[in-house]
């Protein structure tokens, strides 16, 4: 034999790959064995079919087996050892699990076929075959057969298989619905796919017209389901010509008693938008809706140039949108607010009348009808599907005038004057009253008054004065409780209109002026969920 020049062998080391080849081949030479029924010593039996195996090889491949021929078990010295079900299916299974025992690897040819090895697999304790059939499961998952797999999934609580089926079904949502297996859904797993708030639709008919398909497949059994599947299609963000031809007009919903507050709830949303406080108004993640703050106007930094410019941010994908500018509107002091699905903006320095409305369904700015009264320093805010224009400055004098805008009609109206007149105040609508808080007074001195509206009365009233004596304010109401802030104060004030107290509710890293993130939000077509402000200055 020739010696390799300075190579030694090491003692005891084995070639490369020795002992796995040599383990493989005699995995290959059992097999053969197996095939051909030589120095078989038992027969495993299985839908009318039998399996000459050897009993070592079963043994250490399967937990199951290998308590099954322990010593002192009556099947230990079984001829023929039946493996169930009694089906086609469980000789086909078997055969894939043998050909694994015996190392001559996975062969699967179908999704049912991978099911019914891992079944059997699971029952027969054998490791490994587990991973193959989730791998050749997971590369045939398609959204034709992804709830069938989710079950599989679930059943063999397969972690990464679940998580790929539920990432399609969120992704195919519509093409999965339209599958037979869609129909035989329990109506636990409607309602868990109809309340995914990360469906991949573009409009919510597609998830409204799933649920009533799922239901009309055996409406008898199952129109008492309506009312807890509607809980999950978010009606508001239907088109309103769709909802009135295809939703109140549908026979089933008709006659579901259950389900009428939930058509009133998306009848007050196409009124009032965001105003009517609806969480189904909010759009799903992947919507061609989206939520986004609009940020109006402004000033450059040396404060002479007042900007038009309009522009969007998108939460969700962290990036700016440029949005059209305010035709020939350089002013500075205005006030806006959104309403439905538009934002308005009204008045300014100096003086204006004038309001327009950006349509973000046309993605564009329209002129709308003319205040009475010129004004800015002032506030604007929706309540009840109307807007109201509050107090401000004319030039001379704070304003005690009050003006209400119905968008249907496109007209202005005045309302009971304020009881003291204001300009840079918070103002914030609340539990179907308006809330006027501090400002300016018409000495120039700030105020600490609460002034109420109560629109049903055309009546102001006064509450509890605030805790603090400040101008520039902004304010928000949030589940029956308003928050104010600005003013460059430090703190965060709640004021509960209920009790009519005011509280103290949490510090702030430093003063904040005018506080524009406060500004109330609302819902637009194209996913405007607005904090709005005007450049802002003291008064």
């Amino acid at each position: 034999m020739r010696e390799t020049p300075g190579r030694e062998e090491e003692p005891g080391t084995e070639a490369p790959c020795a002992a796995s080849c040599h383990a493989q081949r005699i995995l290959q030479t059992l097999n053969a064995y197996r095939r051909s029924g030589t120095l078989t010593d038992v027969v495993l039996r299985a839908g009318g079919q039998d399996f000459p195996c050897h009993r070592a090889a079963l043994s250490a491949a399967s937990a199951h087996f290998r308590g099954l021929f322990a010593a002192g078990r009556p099947e230990r010295a079984a001829a023929v050892v039946p493996v169930g079900p009694e089906t086609p299916g469980t000789a086909a299974a078997l055969a894939v699990v043998l050909d694994y025992v015996y190392g001559a690897g996975v062969r699967l040819r179908a999704e049912d076929e991978a099911a019914a090895v891992l079944a059997l697999a699971e029952r027969l304790g054998v490791a490994g075959l587990r991973e193959a059939c989730a791998r050749f499961l997971e590369g045939r998952l398609r959204a034709a057969n992804s709830l069938a797999l989710r079950r599989v999934a679930a059943a063999f609580s397969l972690a990464s298989l679940a998580e790929r089926c539920g990432r399609v079904l969120r992704q195919a949502f519509v093409e999965v619905t339209r599958h037979a297996d869609f129909l035989e859904l329990a109506p636990d797993e409607v309602a868990a796919l109809l309340a995914d708030p990360a469906l991949r639709v573009a409009r919510e008919e597609a998830v409204f017209e799933a649920a009533m398909r799922w239901v009309r497949h055996d409406a008898p059994a199952r129109r008492g389901q309506l009312r807890r599947l509607l809980e999950h299609v978010r009606l508001p963000l239907l088109a309103p010509a769709y909802f009135l031809e295809k939703v109140e007009a549908d026979e089933l919903l008709q006659a579901c008693g259950d389900c009428r507050p939930l058509l009133l709830e998306a009848r007050a949303c196409f009124i009032l938008g965001r105003e009517a406080g609806a969480l189904r108004a909010r759009p799903r993640r992947f919507m061609d809706l989206a939520e986004v703050i609009v940020v109006i106007g402004g000033c450059d930094r040396k404060g002479l140039l007042k900007l038009p410019f309009a522009d969007a941010y998108h939460p969700e994908s962290q990036r700016w949108t440029p949005l059209p500018s305010l035709p020939g509107y350089t002013r500075s002091e205005f006030a806006s607010c959104a309403l439905r699905n538009d934002i308005y903006v009204s008045g300014g320095h100096i003086n204006s009348r004038d309001v327009w409305m950006f349509s973000s369904h046309l993605n564009t700015w329209i002129k709308v009808a003319s205040m009475h009264k010129g004004r800015w320093r002032h506030k604007m805010v929706a309540l009840q599907g109307q807007l109201f224009a509050v107090g401000g400055f004319d030039g001379l004098r704070r304003l005690r005038s009050v003006e209400r805008y119905d968008p249907f009609s496109n007209t202005w109206a005045a309302t009971a004057p304020l009881p003291e007149a204001v300009s840079s105040a918070a103002v914030a609508p609340c539990a179907g009253q308006l809330y006027v808080i501090g400002g300016a007074g018409q000495d120039g001195v700030n105020t600490d008054k609460v002034q109420c509206f109560d629109p049903k009365e055309d009546q102001w009233s006064l509450r509890s004065p605030a805790p603090f004596l400040q101008r520039c304010l902004e304010a928000v109401s949030l589940e029956d409780t308003i928050y104010v802030v600005g003013g460059l104060m430090s703190k965060i004030f709640t004021y509960d209109p209920s009790s009519d107290v005011w509280r103290e509710a949490a510090d702030l890293p430093s003063p904040v002026v005018s506080g524009a993130p406060w500004q109330a939000p609302a819902l637009a077509h194209l996913g405007v969920e607005t904090h709005s402000q005007g450049s802002g200055a003291p008064g």
